[in-house]
């Protein structure tokens, strides 16, 4: 008689499970691998129809994104050979390069107000966490539903107020006042994420290093951030997915100086309309940051999921 277990799946049942999990891995990578090989297509081969599968790779888009470009004549190009690789592509069109595109100073200010915000969130979001687990505060629970409550208002729903208050402090379109905006609406996520981690931290390991003679301050430092390092990782993606891929409050708030790359991608025109290639080859960089941030995290991403699902 074959012994027989409950908990562990059969071999028809994991392979029923592995195609389903693979199924949807492809379906889910197939909007993204369309975006990364359209990112390699020339204009003509992006707009075909039906759509193209195979093609001749081309860095145009590339090109095109991190340029601005002028059309001049065929006696000044004759005149004016192309000097590198880049300039080559752009010659074939019959145009000529005539400096930098913003992409750069856009996919800065994205780097600089996406994980500006993700370090402000998550500092104060730690700070406020460990006093609402560790102290006994008037009116605690109800202090958390109104962070809370924060949190289920969608955010456009006071963008006009938000608009107003910051034309008069003067904060429209800098990244002091984008920053500020994203933590104030990540702060809400922090705290009760992070009030969940530091909650699990046995208050005994704070004690003991009390005993042993370390301030409060200390204790935290040494003892507790530690001991939260999963949940603080895990705060942290998901405080720069919001704040990398917000849109609304961009295109509001932001105009020039602090415009981010979501607002500026979509706009992105070529000699016949909308560079699709220079749009793909944009939303293509544009994911590296977070998704190394996450492949660098995933081990804490992991056990910060699970951490605390497990009581004895």
């Amino acid at each position: 008689m074959s012994s027989f277990s409950v908990t562990e799946p059969s071999t028809k049942q994991k392979w029923i499970a592995g195609v389903l999990v693979i199924g949807y891995a492809l379906i889910t990578l197939m909007p993204l691998l369309w975006i990364l090989s359209t990112g390699f297509k020339s204009s003509t081969d992006s707009i075909a129809y039906p759509p193209k599968i195979t093609f001749e790779p081309t860095l145009e888009g590339y090109v095109n994104l991190f340029t601005t470009q002028t059309r001049q004549s065929q006696d000044y190009l004759a005149a004016n050979p192309p000097e590198t690789w880049y300039e080559e592509i752009v010659h074939a069109k019959g145009m000529v390069i005539a400096g930098p595109s913003r992409f750069g100073e856009r996919f800065m200010n994205s780097v600089i107000i996406g994980f500006g915000s993700t370090f402000l969130s998550v500092f104060l979001g730690t700070l406020a966490a460990y006093a609402f687990s560790r102290y006994r505060i008037p009116l605690k629970d109800d202090l958390l539903f109104f962070i809370l409550s924060t949190r289920m208002m969608p955010p456009i729903a006071v963008a006009i107020p938000i608009f107003l208050m910051f034309r008069t402090l003067g904060l429209s379109d800098t990244h002091a006042g984008m920053i500020l905006l994203y933590t104030a609406v990540n702060l809400s996520l922090s705290v009760w994420l992070l009030k969940g981690f530091i909650d699990e931290i046995p208050r005994e390991y704070e004690e003991a290093a009390l005993i042993d003679g370390y301030t409060r301050i200390q204790a935290f430092y040494k003892v507790v951030l530690p001991q939260a390092a999963t949940g603080i990782a895990a705060t942290a993606i998901f405080c720069l997915i919001f704040a990398w891929n917000e849109y609304a409050f961009a295109v509001l708030l932001t105009s020039g100086t602090a415009q981010t790359a979501p607002p500026f991608i979509p706009t992105i025109i070529g000699v016949g309309g909308q560079d699709w290639p220079a749009v793909a080859a944009g939303a293509s960089l544009f994911l590296l940051p977070v998704m190394v941030f996450t492949i660098l995290l995933r081990k804490h991403l992991l056990r910060g999921i699970t951490f605390g699902a497990v009581r004895k």
